[in-house]
């Protein structure tokens, strides 16, 4: 059967067809093309030709003239639009013109770095030019790293390469920075959240070690559609970019169809599992060879939805691959030229594969669960018919609020423009740590700046350093005083560098099975955990907290782990706050402690509770911004004790879940913690935590947007069917308590103003940690 065909019967099918909230068919789109940029070198054009490609989308056309003008510039267009080649056709013209020149390829991944590498060497190859281009990650041949640094023209490598191992060796690498023409900053919407303050310091480095060398790198950047993407490059380079969004680029016809599971009880609000429902989808799609990928939300429901998806199918277990984090790299490799050449037909995957990989002609996207933006949905949606056949996206909706707020709004999603991407380069913990790195790199003298602050800014966090011992000054100069450079310390990715590796003891000899990240670690690889990796459950036998080290081995067991931690808030420092109608809105600093207390058994085929443990770990702690509600006495004693708690849980739950629509991150980047009586204001209080070490600006934006999140909230719970609180809603039952529903209901009533964020009401600061 055809994708056109199961299309067709699925439209007519009396199982599925009821649950679809939303069926959306956008016919297929001629591409609009523009003309060669003048000046472009003959051998580009007739390499091209050769690829089969005749003109240039337009798009394409007006990114590279502009480059080739001088101009900095950001490209935002859809997936599979041709936006590869918008750099290299610059960098290669820089080339053919100049031997000397040099650029530099800056992608997210080194999965992501090796596709395009390939894609350029086979250019180049076409092109019949010395035009020498590289890898250079932590997988290339020592003997080979020399080589890269005196003779390629092109270096490919990810941002955490370039900050440890290229910044801090500059002096090796004096040809690429005295003579680098081009920065090329690819997936730009990647570059968000820690990891994209992280890496707007690396750039900052950069771009001072080029003033040192004399080079003025142009940057030309690539951007899935965002809300803000001029601002977003700026924050990241420092330089102003020209917008280049005028997409030009043929796109096949696509089906997109918004599917709720049936409900199970109405009146306790309970559905289908997503889970089970994508699983069944999958399942229809790979038995009519409609190649597959799924998406899952987390490492646990990639592994639990791999086993549910293979169990249903006639297809041999190597024709249905796990992706994800974790996995080796020759791994992921054999999975992706698997998917390419036609022989791996179904893919279960994390956002690991949302990101541009070519992994082929995929027909189908089934997403389980709401990716979290709209951004990330769409990017989802298009790894299928990345070509331009017709392609089929299905989103199977969770039971959580923020999904069935999705489902049940689907003109919401369609309607509206993708979240702004939120980095803060200027995060202190961030900062604290990139100051050193670039005093290792090049002395900081008395009048130096850094980035956009001046030299009296600069100056004062240079002198806290010395203070503190990590930096020493000599003179009106200050320098890096360890032995070790201090890049090697820090991890773009995470608040801390070390992962804990997880081995697997099953065999002969020790191997290693994976890594998590040390915060994952006490809920995913816990002494007890049932760890899945490729569709095989492993037994924790022991977790070393103090090595990071977690010993497996392989077991057969009809259940996984599922862990929960407790959270607690202490406020630091109170950065602005305003009254809105009866409740108070407010955001600052504070310190979020969380512990890991109990693990559940939840048997795979019904998802049903079959056991449970205690995990004995240490708490860990983290200084982070956070945005809060007060509730005010006249509610409390409306409410009684009573509905004031079921409340309190209800809409702490709610707003953890609902607040993501206005930022883009995932639910799982805020942590909600509610508070009967809080020790700073002594009322009821609400938190949502920024879930980063110093906040990346998540507070600040919910503080500005209060009116609009409650307004959400408030239509959340009037879409909802249920009577008094239900998981779709304001959680379970069981966990929020009786009457959550309406008693939420009356906090975020309490709370509806027309009152405008930002306005002269609040005091202290109240633009922020908004956008600048």
């Amino acid at each position: 059967m055809t994708l056109d065909q199961l299309v067709e019967r699925l439209q007519s099918d009396p199982d599925f067809r009821p649950q679809v909230t939303a069926w959306r068919y956008t016919p297929a789109q001629d591409a609009r093309h523009g003309s060669w940029p003048a000046g472009l070198d003959t051998r580009l054009v007739d390499a091209l030709g050769r690829q089969g490609i005749s003109r240039l989308y337009t798009h394409q056309s007006t990114a590279v003239e502009a480059a080739l003008a001088g101009q900095d510039v950001v490209v935002v267009t859809s997936t599979a639009s041709g936006k590869t080649l918008c750099y290299n056709l610059p960098v290669l013209q820089a080339v053919l013109e100049d031997p000397r020149a040099r650029a530099l390829y800056l992608f997210p991944t080194k999965a992501l770095s090796q596709d395009q590498y390939t894609e350029l060497h086979g250019l180049i190859g076409l092109l019949g030019a010395d035009v020498k281009t590289f890898t250079y990650d932590g997988d290339t041949p020592v003997a080979a790293r020399r080589a890269v640094r005196l003779a390629g023209h092109v270096v490919v490598t990810n941002p955490d390469m370039l900050h440890t191992g290229v910044l801090p060796h500059h002096t090796k690498w004096q040809r690429l920075f005295e003579n680098l023409r081009y920065v090329v900053v690819d997936e730009l919407h990647h570059y968000r959240g820690i990891f994209g303050s992280h890496v707007a310091n690396v750039l900052r480095r950069l771009r001072r070690i080029c003033d040192f060398y004399g080079s003025r790198p142009q940057f030309i950047c690539c951007s899935a559609t965002i809300a803000n993407p001029t601002e977003l490059a700026y924050r990241l380079t420092g330089k102003p970019l020209l917008l280049v969004d005028d997409d030009g680029a043929a796109r096949g016809a696509r089906h997109f169809v918004f599917y709720n599971p049936p409900s199970i009880n109405r009146e306790l609000g309970l559905r289908r599992s997503a889970l089970g429902e994508s699983a069944r989808v999958a399942q229809l799609l790979l038995n009519n060879d409609v190649q597959t990928i799924v998406f899952a939300r987390s490492r646990v429901a990639t592994e639990v939805l791999l086993t549910r998806v293979r169990q249903g199918t006639r297809l041999p277990e190597w024709a249905i691959r796990g992706y994800r984090g974790g996995y080796r790299p020759l791994q992921r490799r054999e999975i992706e030229q698997g998917l390419r050449q036609g022989d791996v037909r179904g893919v279960v995957a994390t956002n690991a594969l949302e990101l541009g990989i070519d992994i082929g002609q995929l027909e189908a996207a089934v997403l389980c669960g709401y990716p979290g933006t709209i951004a990330s949905t769409w990017q989802q949606a298009g790894r299928a018919g990345r070509r331009a056949n017709t392609s089929l996206a299905i989103y199977v909706a969770e039971s959580s609020p923020l999904d069935q707020f999705i489902v049940t709004h689907p003109d919401y999603f369609f309607g509206r423009s993708p979240e702004h991407a939120l980095v803060n380069p200027d995060n202190l913990f961030v900062l604290m740590s990139h100051l050193p790195c670039a005093a290792f790199e090049l002395p900081f003298g008395a009048g130096d700046g850094y980035g956009p602050q001046n030299s009296t800014v600069t100056g004062q966090a240079l002198q806290s350093l010395e203070t503190a011992g990590t930096l020493q000054r000599e003179r009106d100069t200050w320098h890096w005083s360890g032995r070790d450079y201090p890049a090697e310390g820090i991890s773009l990715r995470s608040a801390v560098r070390e992962n804990v590796v997880i081995i697997d003891l099953s065999g002969p000899r020790p191997q290693v099975l994976g890594e998590c990240d040390p915060f994952a670690a006490p809920t995913l690889v816990h002494q007890d955990a049932i760890y899945l990796h490729e569709g095989q459950q492993y037994h924790i036998v022991e977790l070393s907290w103090e090595q990071k080290k977690a010993y497996a081995k392989g077991v057969d067991v009809d259940y996984y782990t599922d862990a929960s931690l407790s959270f607690n808030v202490a406020v630091l420092q109170e950065e602005a706050q305003s009254e809105v109608c009866a409740l108070t809105r407010a955001w600052g600093d504070v310190r979020l402690t969380f512990t890991p207390t109990i693990y559940k058994k939840i048997r795979f085929a019904t998802g049903e509770n079959v056991g449970w443990g205690t995990i004995d770990l240490p708490s860990q702690e983290m200084q982070t911004t956070a945005y809060w509600i007060t509730i005010p006495p006249e509610l409390v004693s409306r409410l009684g004790s009573d509905g004031l708690q079921s409340g309190l849980l209800g809409l702490t739950h709610l707003l953890g879940n609902v607040s993501p629509l206005f930022l883009m991150c995932d639910p799982r980047d805020l942590v909600a913690v509610p508070q009967v009586k809080n020790p700073l204001t002594g009322r009821p209080t609400l938190f949502l935590c920024d879930h980063y070490p110093g906040g990346v600006g998540l507070a600040g934006k919910l503080y500005d947007s209060h009116a609009l999140v409650l307004e959400a909230a408030g239509e959340a719970l009037a879409s909802c069917r249920c009577a008094s609180g239900c998981p779709s809603c304001v959680g379970p039952p069981g966990e929020a308590g009786q009457d959550a529903k309406p008693n939420a209901l009356a906090i975020i009533d309490a709370g509806r103003s027309s009152l405008p964020p930002g306005s002269t009401a609040a005091r202290g600061r109240p633009e922020a940690g908004g956008e600048t």
